[in-house]
């Protein structure tokens, strides 16, 4: 079984990433092909400073690399590498019903919260059903803001294929549903564009400076609280086995404690939980030569899959002659 992802160099990773691709994306290593590409083209309609996006897009690289991408089991590259995509992004394109790009919530949900309003932006899902579609995977993992994006993926494939038969695979979307939506701070879906995010990696004192933000009920410390719907606590059961969540939970009806406690609680076990990722992560920090040569491979890698592919588009749209 063959699975795609993708993620933005848009800033700092956050756990909400974690959960929400990369640790399905990790541990899809061990039973099928995986495909994990660093969306700087995508990046584009957030970043706009040339400089600042080459450093997130190794920053990303860096991080997926300490997180436990497998380069050698794994095909990992960064999108721009491959340029296949862009000419499958313009072939889909002609294939794209404007109604399709206007329907997508992404696009109605960024420019209500006042990103400029570009092609770029708006033509989105179709680079992302290029991305998708140039590598013919059985699975894409997605949370559930996504899902629309590999709807629109398999609608273009399906009519591009209508006319010049079944070239295109169908791909299917996959949701952890435990983990679809990661909260935020404020208790809406965890996104960099939303401002409320907890960070992978950062200083200790940073990472609990954000925490201690997290929206909760204000409710006297002697008194029983609800954990079901309580932010803190959604944010800890992603970290928690079994028998921790029912501590947990314990403490929230026993009263006595205050929901400053369980941040403080929260903030611990994400930093313990990462730390061997950090110890990864400094070791790449120093040899960024390595991940560079890391990255080329596997945009060769990508290349190899990706050329007979546009080759097959190129002969059945006419562009080749």
């Amino acid at each position: 079984m063959r699975l795609l992802t993708g993620i933005q160099p848009s800033g700092d990773l956050h756990i909400g990433n974690y959960f929400g691709s990369i640790k399905p994306m990790i541990e899809a290593q061990k039973t099928g092909e995986t495909f994990a590409f660093i969306a700087n083209y995508h990046a584009m309609t957030s970043v706009g400073e040339g400089k600042k996006l080459a450093e997130l897009t190794m920053q990303s690289a860096t991080d997926f690399l300490a997180l436990g991408i497998n380069p050698e089991s794994s095909t990992f590259w960064v999108q721009s590498d491959v340029k296949e995509v862009l000419e499958l992004y313009w072939i889909l394109s002609s294939f794209t019903p404007m109604g399709l790009l206007e329907r997508a919530h992404s696009y109605k949900d960024k420019t209500a919260r006042g990103f400029g309003t570009n092609h770029s932006l708006f033509s989105y899902p179709v680079l992302m059903a290029a991305d998708i579609l140039l590598f013919s995977p059985d699975i894409v993992p997605v949370g559930k803001d996504q899902i629309q994006h590999v709807e629109i993926a398999r609608d273009i494939a399906i009519k591009f294929n209508n006319q010049y038969g079944d070239i295109l695979k169908i791909p299917e979307f996959r949701v952890e549903e435990h983990v679809a939506t990661v909260p935020g701070i404020d208790g809406q879906k965890m996104s960099k564009s939303y401002g409320n995010t907890v960070n992978i990696f950062g200083e200790k004192k940073s990472q609990l400076k954000t925490i201690k933000k997290i929206v909760t009920e204000n409710i006297a410390l002697e008194d029983s609280k609800e954990f079901e719907g309580c932010n803190v606590y959604n944010m800890a059961k992603l970290f928690l086995d079994n028998d921790a969540l029912l501590e947990l939970q314990n403490r929230y009806k026993k009263g006595g404690e205050g929901h400053g406690h369980f941040k403080l609680y929260l903030a611990e076990v994400i930093w313990e939980y990462f730390k061997e990722y950090r110890v990864k992560r400094e070791y790449y920090q120093a040899n960024q030569n390595e991940v560079r040569e890391i990255l080329a491979m596997g945009a060769n890698k990508a290349k190899i899959l990706a050329q007979p592919m546009i080759e097959k588009l190129r002969s059945v749209s006419g562009i080749q002659y």
